[in-house]
Parts: C-alpha cells; sequence; structure tokens
C-alpha cells in the first residue's frame, strides 16, 4: 500500500503544469493500486497523456486526454490537500473549466 505524500514530476505543455505552474510537486497517497507500465506506450499511441510521474519509482501519477476541455485523472488524493477556503488547485481548474463552458 502507498501511503504519504510522493513525489510527481509533470510533463511540459500539459495541464497539469499550467494548473500547477511548477515541475515537481508532492501529493499524498493511499491506495494499493498503480498503472500497469506494459501498456503505456500502446495507450501513449492511443492519445492518452501521462503528463505526470513519479521520478523515484517511473509511476504513472497524471493522465490526460488532449483534445478535451477538462479531462485529468491522478493517482492520488488532492482531497487530503484542500481546505474550504483554500481549495485544491486540481479542484480550482475543474470548477473554472466547468463555468466556462457553461458560459459558453
Amino acid at each position: 500500500m502507498r501511503l504519504g505524500a510522493y513525489p510527481c514530476t509533470l510533463e511540459k505543455d500539459t495541464l497539469a503544469r499550467r494548473i500547477y505552474g511548477v515541475e515537481l510537486i508532492s501529493e499524498r497517497h493511499r491506495h494499493r493500486f498503480e498503472f500497469n507500465n506494459n501498456y503505456l506506450e500502446k495507450l501513449k499511441g492511443c492519445g492518452l497523456i501521462f503528463s505526470g510521474i513519479n521520478p523515484e519509482s517511473n509511476l504513472v501519477e497524471i493522465i490526460e486526454l488532449k483534445d478535451h476541455p477538462w479531462f485529468l485523472g491522478c493517482q492520488f488524493h488532492p482531497e487530503f490537500k484542500s481546505r474550504p477556503m483554500a481549495p485544491h488547485p486540481l479542484f480550482e481548474s475543474f470548477i473554472g473549466a466547468c463555468l466556462k463552458v457553461r458560459q459558453e
């Protein structure tokens, strides 16, 4: 089981990198499952973007879809670092994207 904070390197020119504004982040985990890297190249070829990778273990942390208004999946738990008056950057960005779509 992976518990606690782990580093994650964010790829350039991705939604995750724009949201966080930095190359290296640290996020909290509490899970037993990991992405199977045997499928990484095949899924990359189908258009899935692997935008966050753990630099120590090469584990996938964040995935995205390029041609989607806001599609981002993460292996960590952003709710662990979110507060009512200080929302996590992923939540803030998602709500902003929802409002933008609604206004259009």
